[in-house]
C-alpha cells in the first residue's frame, strides 16, 4: 500500500458502516417529511431546484426550503458511503466481499436520488414515488450486509440451524419484502400524496389496506413460527433475533393500525416509514443469524530444528 495512505482500524470502519445505516435510514424519515408536509414539488424541477436556480429561492416558501434540505441531506449520505468505501480501501488485511458492498451503498445513493428526481420530473407519479422508497431499502439492505460483514470474523460461512429453517427464514424475508412492496401501494392510495395537485395511482385504499393487512398477519405467523423453530434446535441468538422481530413487526403493526382508523394523521405516516425501515433491519438480522462465520484456525507452524540439533563436543 502507498506509503502516504494511512490503514484504516477495524474500529473505525465498524463505526463509518454503521454510521451508513443510520445515515440512510435518516434519509427516508426526513424524505417522508417532505411528503408528508406537501412539500413534494417544493423544487419544482430537477436537479435544479428551479429552472433559474440549483437553490430555492424565497418566493417557494417553505416548502422550497423543506424540498431543498431533503436534497443536501443526501450529499450527506453521500459523504458517508464514500467515507466508508476509502475506509474499506485502506483498511488491511482487506475482507473479501467488502468491496463490492462498499462500491454498491456508494452508487446506491445516486442511483436513489436519481430516482428522487424523475419522481419530481413526473408530478409525484405514485408508482414512481413507491420505487423511491424501495430503492432506498435496498440501499439500506446493503449498508447492512456491509455491517455484518464487518463485524462478522472472516471464515467460511456455516449454518447454524438446519436447512429447512433456512428456507423458513428465507421465505420470511421474502414475504418482508412483499409486504414493504405493497405498503407503498396503500401510500400511493392514500392522501399524502407530497402535493395537493398529485395523482393518485387508483387503487381503492380499503381494498389494498387490507391485502397490506394480510401480509402483515402472516409475516408475524412466520416470525413467531420462526421463535419456536429455532428454539427447538437450540439456536440461541437466531431465536433472540426472531423475538425482535416479532417486536418490531408488532409495534409497526399497532401503528399501521393507529393510522389507518384515526384516518392517516402524518405523524404517524413518519413513525409507520421509520418502522418500515426497522421491520427490514429485523427480518435481515433474523437472515444472518441462521448462518456465522468461524474462524479458521491457524495452521500450526513447525518447530524449529536448529535449537534442538545437538553440538558435537570438542576433544
Amino acid at each position: 500500500m502507498n506509503r502516504f495512505v494511512r490503514p484504516v482500524s477495524g474500529t473505525l470502519l465498524r463505526r463509518l458502516a454503521l454510521a451508513s445505516i443510520i445515515a440512510n435510514v435518516g434519509i427516508v424519515v426526513t424524505g417522508g417529511a417532505v411528503r408528508l408536509t406537501a412539500s413534494g414539488l417544493g423544487c419544482p424541477t430537477w436537479p435544479r431546484c428551479t429552472d433559474a436556480s440549483y437553490v430555492t429561492t424565497s418566493e417557494m416558501g417553505g416548502h422550497g426550503v423543506i424540498e431543498f434540505g431533503n436534497r443536501m441531506l443526501t450529499f450527506a449520505v453521500g459523504l458517508i458511503a464514500l467515507a466508508t468505501l476509502l475506509a474499506v480501501l485502506a483498511h488491511r488485511p482487506r475482507r473479501p466481499g467488502l468491496l463490492p458492498l462498499a462500491v454498491a451503498v456508494f452508487f446506491g445513493i445516486p442511483a436513489q436520488a436519481v430516482v428522487g428526481g424523475i419522481t419530481v420530473l413526473t408530478n409525484l407519479n405514485p408508482w414512481v414515488v413507491g420505487l423511491h422508497f424501495l430503492a432506498s431499502m435496498a440501499v439500506i439492505a446493503a449498508a447492512y450486509a456491509l455491517w455484518r460483514r464487518v463485524v462478522d470474523p472472516d471464515g467460511p460461512v456455516v449454518g447454524v440451524v438446519p436447512e429447512p429453517l433456512r428456507t423458513l427464514a428465507r421465505i420470511t424475508t421474502g414475504v418482508s419484502v412483499a409486504v414493504l412492496v405493497i405498503g407503498t401501494w396503500v401510500t400511493g392510495s392514500g392522501p399524502h400524496a407530497g402535493d395537493h395537485g398529485a395523482a393518485r395511482n387508483g387503487l381503492d385504499p380499503e381494498s389494498i389496506s387490507q391485502v397490506h393487512a394480510d401480509g402483515v398477519f402472516l409475516l408475524i405467523g412466520l416470525s413467531v413460527a420462526l421463535i419456536f423453530a429455532f428454539r427447538a434446535v437450540g439456536a440461541q441468538r437466531a431465536t433472540r433475533a426472531a423475538i425482535i422481530l416479532v417486536a418490531v413487526e408488532l409495534s409497526q403493526g399497532l401503528i399501521g393500525f393507529v393510522q389507518y382508523f384515526t384516518h392517516v394523521p402524518a405523524l404517524l405516516v413518519g413513525a409507520h416509514m421509520l418502522g418500515s425501515c426497522l421491520v427490514l433491519l429485523a427480518t435481515l438480522a433474523v437472515q444472518w443469524s441462521t448462518r456465522e462465520r468461524r474462524p479458521v484456525a491457524p495452521t500450526p507452524q513447525p518447530a524449529s530444528t536448529d535449537a534442538a540439533t545437538p553440538v558435537p563436543a570438542t576433544a
